[in-house]
């Protein structure tokens, strides 16, 4: 049986996995979802200072903490910048690691990097003003489900500003793990995503499409903890 350590995306929590950790749990697996600071249910620990390498460290630290080895690391959208950042300090207790939907990002990126130039002002804006998050898009924007939409609305919280701009650091981790894949949501246009995929394939990647908007895990449940089995 394998251990999951399932990471969500931006202005996410475990929530959104539960679905999926049941599905898991129910073939026997060990599956751990934590929730990053600052969000979800840890909403209130929302600071200014919170960063890209503060989430690194909340999934170091479950690692470390739950003693955990041979697992499969499990990234969604803003999440493959998380574990790919993760793999550094991880890299002996990643059996297997996964970009579900999510930024394949090399070192000094950010995940601003990847957005259009309305994001980059919006940012801009929301730092003058001293925000400490950006609020949540819409489910729509995602396409998830009709079914779900409403629910997905009222459960995404703001997320910590400095997540978006600051860089990521590699340290070549990433790229020595042996089982490596990518799983794309066609239902969700998105170049920085269309680009993850043929980036993957031309790493070696094993690569996946499923027919769903960005939240895989909602949307298509049974058909993603079918691939994670098989890429464990």
């Amino acid at each position: 049986m394998a251990t999951f350590v399932l990471v969500h995306g931006a202005w996410h929590g475990a929530w959104c996995w539960r679905r999926v950790s049941r599905l898991l749990v129910g073939q026997g697996h060990e599956v751990f979802t934590p929730t990053l600071t600052g969000v979800g249910e840890r909403s209130h620990l929302l600071t200014d200072s919170i960063g890209l390498d503060t989430h690194i460290l909340d999934v170091v630290n479950e690692v470390k903490w739950q003693q955990l080895s041979g697992i499969v690391l499990v990234g969604h959208s803003y999440g493959g910048l998380v574990i790919s950042g993760a793999a550094g300090p991880l890299e002996k207790d990643i059996a297997s690691f996964v970009l579900l939907d999510a930024f394949l990002a090399e070192d000094g990126q950010s995940l601003a990097d990847f957005q259009p130039q309305a994001f980059h002002d919006s940012l801009a804006s929301a730092t003058r003003d001293g925000a400490m998050a950006l609020p949540p898009r819409s489910a729509a924007v995602f396409n998830v489900n009709d079914r779900d939409r409403a629910w997905v609305d009222a459960q995404c919280t703001p997320h910590p500003i400095r997540c978006f701009s600051q860089k990521l650091a590699l340290t070549g981790a990433r790229e020595r793990i042996a089982k490596r894949s990518y799983i794309r949501a066609t239902g969700y246009p998105s170049q920085p995503f269309d680009r993850g995929l043929a980036d993957a394939r031309a790493k070696g990647w094993r690569t996946y499409e499923v027919a769903c908007g960005h939240d895989v895990m909602l949307d298509m449940p049974e058909r993603l903890a079918e691939i994670l089995q098989e890429v464990a």
